[in-house]
């Protein structure tokens, strides 16, 4: 079934309108009407103006139509600038005249409360059942620079880019940061092609116009503003058919910091919350992510400068030693990758260098360049030509016209001929130099991008560069299936949790479930000492909290006595939890502690949760999400970029941990989700990771099955 609730035609009628009503026309300064009508006069809009006032007949030259209900059938696109109260009837009223997209600037529906949120279902309904769109509520409107057409109540910028521009097309929740945006990339020299606030999204959201935005020519690079994914599959479906096309997509989405779900049943469900499952998703669909603002922006202007992404393996020329040290410092901070060069292995670097200046990455070529600004034309075409090389930034001493002068055009020629096929950036670091805009501009004419500050170079490139290491393969396993699910509902206990999981060849400890001290005792005899007795029922989540783990039994007569213990101390903890029984466990060897679980929301679909585990698996949450689609050697990957991965590559002399063996594990947890729908989490804590060659064992299981 698709996910694409509207065609391009349908968006047409918002984005490319033929006929524009302005609902609430005024001339009265300051009024959103007036400021709409405004724009439109202003930037000559080709189509069809009909404004409506009850009390004018005349505005800016226009004929005023005095109500809804006289405006000519089958407008293409009406702009609400009215009170909240006026909202809904005059939805109603041009429904009825076949209107085919509306735009709501009024705020004081979902986001205010039952009553908001109940007009703002009617909204959806009344458009759903005409094949209207809504735009918002609670919306700045859009803008269509290309086809110049502001439907916009702020004062637009009608910054139109010329045939076969680049351009980024924007799609945001919030009106202001759309705006924003924009107003960032123009002062750039960048181009916006389209810009869209989408509100509360009544019944279109951003998904519906990155679709838009996917085939439009004029739109190269599409940047994200997204605080709630309302609609997962139809999101996932957009993004992923945008990187189809080669149009990277770069978002931000704010809501890290929140807590996760109060209601999540395991370690797994309270770590996976609903940012890191989306970051997961989306990742894995080539979503380019900002952090801030200011790297939306950046990472847009990269994007739509440069005609091809940074690869991995950076290189940086620059013109102080001092600037060479702190490259280091902000490159491992941010992940970023620096090529490494030497004498040895770049001749060609060498040779065109003086004797004096080592070949380095960042190279430190010293004031050479004053006297000699050849030099940056040469070494940056080398470098741009070098295979190993996956970007290069021009870390540049600006100081004053003079020395833009010098610098500048030299820099300029190196793209003068062509497209090298790998970005080149300059960034200056001296903010507030004395720069002509001549020399900015004829930079960005060649396609090279120019940042005020390295850093901000610098992470925006590590953000790109990391979709170049990537590997976004489907190597989705097939499902496995559990028998024996179909009887369970809830919080499935461990002992049941196990005979589940067992046989999709998940490994545990020998062990069997009791109802009785007697019966216990003849379990552990039959597994043979030490054994691990556990509490077991569906309330008791974290058993040794509740004293319900008692370690290292070695005869009958002390599991006899656990027993009743066991029961005392969980009837002590909580008087109303009531055991099942109990788990008698052999006892395993002791090895390094990690966490493997899942979580499987309804929309997003399921992810694996996987990491350092123990009792400080939720205070350091050193751990990763992995999709069911990612094959074994992506999850190996993965598990060796944790914080503490070189505790499983063996540390200090200790052996390497047996890291093929738990991607194993991941693998088939993905598949145990993907075959079975109704699992809503998993928690697998501790798993036992051993040496190269011994495997991994879960000590734990804890299933939640809706």
């Amino acid at each position: 079934m698709t996910t694409r609730r509207f065609t391009n035609q349908q968006i047409d009628r918002l984005l490319r309108p033929k006929s524009v009503a302005v609902i609430g026309a005024s001339d009265r300064h300051g009024a959103l009407g007036c400021t709409l009508l405004n724009n439109l006069v202003q930037y000559e809009f080709a189509g069809d103006i009909y404004p409506v006032n009850p009390k004018r007949d005349e505005l800016q030259g226009l004929k005023v139509y005095h109500t809804v209900d006289d405006l000519p059938q089958g407008v293409d696109c009406a702009v609400l600038a009215i009170p909240r109260p006026f909202v809904l009837d005059t939805v109603r009223d041009l429904a009825a005249r076949g209107c085919g997209a509306v735009v709501i600037y009024a705020a004081g529906f979902t986001e205010a409360g039952e009553e908001g949120a109940r007009d703002q279902a009617e909204l959806a309904r009344i458009a759903s059942e005409h094949g209207m769109i809504i735009e918002g509520p609670n919306c700045l409107g859009c803008t269509n620079y290309v086809a110049r057409i502001p439907l916009s109540f702020v004062e637009t910028n009608m910054r139109t880019p010329p045939a076969g521009t680049r351009a980024v097309g924007v799609a945001s929740q919030s009106g202001a940061l759309a705006a924003v945006v924009a107003t960032t990339l123009h002062s750039r020299g960048c181009y916006v092609s389209t810009s869209v606030s989408t509100g509360n999204e009544a019944n279109s959201g951003v998904e519906d116009y990155v679709q838009w935005l996917i085939d439009d020519p004029a739109t190269h690079v599409i940047a994200m503003y997204v605080e709630t994914v309302r609609r997962p599959r139809a999101f996932i479906a957009a993004v992923r058919r945008a990187r189809a096309v080669g149009k990277p997509v770069v978002m931000l989405h704010p809501g890290k910091s929140s807590k996760a779900a109060e209601s999540a049943a395991t370690h797994t469900g309270a770590m996976a919350g609903d940012y890191a499952l989306m970051k997961a998703k989306l990742g894995r669909e080539g979503v380019i992510f900002a952090e801030t603002l200011e790297e939306l922006a950046d990472i847009a202007t990269i994007a739509v400068t440069c005609t091809s992404l940074p690869g991995a393996n950076l290189v940086v020329l620059g013109e102080s030693g001092a600037l060479r040290g702190l490259a280091f410092d902000i490159a491992e901070e941010i992940g970023l990758d620096l090529l490494d060069l030497n004498d040895e292995n770049s001749p060609v670097l060498r040779a065109l260098l003086p004797d004096f200046v080592p070949v380095s990455n960042p190279t430190d070529i010293t004031a050479i360049g004053l006297s000699e600004p050849v030099i940056y034309t040469k070494l940056l075409t080398a470098l741009l030509e070098d295979s190993r090389v996956g970007s290069v930034v021009a870390s540049i001493i600006q100081s004053d016209p003079i020395t833009s002068k010098i610098k500048f055009p030299a820099i300029q020629k190196v793209l003068e001929n062509g497209d090298p096929g790998k970005p080149l950036v300059l960034a200056g670091v001296d903010e507030g130099a004395n720069v002509p805009a001549e020399y900015v501009d004829g930079l960005r004419a060649v396609g090279i991008p120019v940042f005020p500050s390295t850093e901000r170079a610098y992470r925006a490139i590590a953000r790109l560069a990391d979709l170049s290491k990537r590997d976004l393969t489907d190597r989705s396993q097939p499902p496995i299936d559990l028998a024996g699910l179909d009887a369970e509902a809830g919080v499935v206990p461990e002992y049941k949790a196990k005979l589940l999981l067992a046989p999709a060849g998940i490994s545990f400890p020998v062990s069997q479930f009791a109802a009785s001290a007697d019966e216990a005792a003849v379990v552990a005899e039959a597994i043979g000492f030490p054994v691990v007795m556990k509490a077991q029922a569906a309330a008791l989540g974290h058993k040794s909290d509740a004293g319900g783990v008692i370690l290292n039994l070695k005869s009958a007569d002390e599991v006899r006595a656990a027993y009743a213990r066991m029961f005392a101390n969980v009837a002590a903890y909580n008087a109303a939890i009531l055991l099942d029984g109990v788990l008698v466990e052999k006892m395993g060897r002791m090895g390094t502690e990690m966490i493997v679980g899942a979580k499987s929301d309804p929309e997003w679909g399921p992810v694996v949760l996987a990491g350092f585990g123990g009792v400080t698996a939720e205070i350091l949450k050193d751990v990763m999400l992995f999709t069911p689609d990612m094959g074994k050697d992506q999850v190996v990957t993965g598990l060796l970029s944790l914080k503490q991965a070189p505790i499983l590559a063996g540390w200090r002399g200790a052996p390497a941990l047996d890291v093929g063996a738990l991607a194993d594990l991941i693998v088939q947890m993905g598949q145990v989700m993907t075959g079975n729908p109704r699992i809503r989490e998993i928690d697998l804590n501790p798993v036992i990771i051993h040496p190269v060659g011994e495997g991994v064992v879960a000590l734990d299981a804890l299933m939640l099955v809706e």
